[in-house]
């Protein structure tokens, strides 16, 4: 059985197992460089070595397999696709939809890790600033309320209408990212989605706006744009703190645990008191 966490061991044996189906009809090995997204080129490389040496290895691991158990919404989304798709290899168990990990969990971890992590990072005074909060579902209402008591004016960005009048409702305002990305000190991801904020965002930004990601992975922002933007320059400040500055305003923006999960980057993630009740 795995218990998996945001679909990773999932997807390295169904790519293991597509590879190896690949190898035996043409002795193919997966090519890491057929792609731009670091972690998918360091799963490859794991299973073309593999290859070398059990060229098998990851349809037995299958056969011996009783199911998954998810317990994160973008694991969970990944499986849904794989069903949908028939790719799905074996039985899996939706955790994270269960009441007590999504409203417990994803709500209340969530308030009380963001700005954990905000203040481990960066030592920022919350009262007074402008927060943006990308995306309201349970995660991002979480954060929202914490901002919010902490004293920040919050505004939310939301496709999803019930989710929008949601935070209307909570007297926040919602907006488009564009209308507010020039103003906003703080800048959270909370969607599970990718290509939240792009490049281009970025450099509209005030100088030393705080960027970070509570979602999952790391491509709610834009990190390759932003790695590869012609002359920007990194200065760590501290591990999990970069301050990324652009060469035409000389002007920077923080970022946090690298484009990841900040609450695990830059703190201890949730506490031990809410996490039972993901299972």
């Amino acid at each position: 059985m795995i218990v998996d966490d945001g679909g990773d061991a999932t997807l390295l044996i169904h790519e293991g197992v597509k590879a190896e189906e690949e190898f035996e009809k043409s002795g193919k090995l997966p090519d890491p460089a057929s792609t731009d997204n670091q972690e998918f080129q360091l799963v490859l490389t794991i299973i073309r070595d593999g290859l070398k040496t059990d060229p098998k290895r990851y349809h037995k691991m299958k056969d011996r397999l009783v199911g998954v158990s998810e317990e994160t919404t973008t694991g969970v989304k990944r499986l849904y696709q794989m069903q949908a798709s028939g790719a799905l290899l074996f039985p899996a168990i939706n955790v994270n939809d269960s009441v007590t990990k999504s409203k417990f969990d994803n709500l209340y971890g969530c308030r009380h890790s963001l700005p954990d992590g905000l203040m481990r990072a960066t030592d920022v005074m919350i009262a007074g600033k402008v927060s943006v909060v990308c995306g309201y579902g349970d995660v991002g209402k979480g954060c929202a309320a914490a901002l919010k008591q902490a004293g920040s004016r919050v505004i939310v960005t939301e496709i999803d209408p019930i989710c929008a009048l949601q935070a209307l409702m909570e007297g926040l305002q919602v907006l488009p990212l564009e209308d507010v990305v020039s103003e906003a000190d703080i800048f959270v991801t909370t969607t599970g989605n990718k290509d939240i904020i792009m490049v281009e965002h970025m450099r509209k930004m005030k100088n030393n706006a705080i960027v970070c990601n509570i979602g999952h992975f790391d491509n709610e922002i834009d990190m390759h744009g932003l790695e590869t933007y012609p002359g920007v320059k990194r200065i760590t400040i501290k591990p999990q703190t970069d301050r990324w500055v652009f060469p035409e305003t000389n002007t920077g923006i923080i970022i946090l645990a690298e484009g990841r999960l900040m609450n695990l980057g830059c703190a201890t993630g949730h506490p031990s008191f809410v996490m039972p009740l993901d299972v």
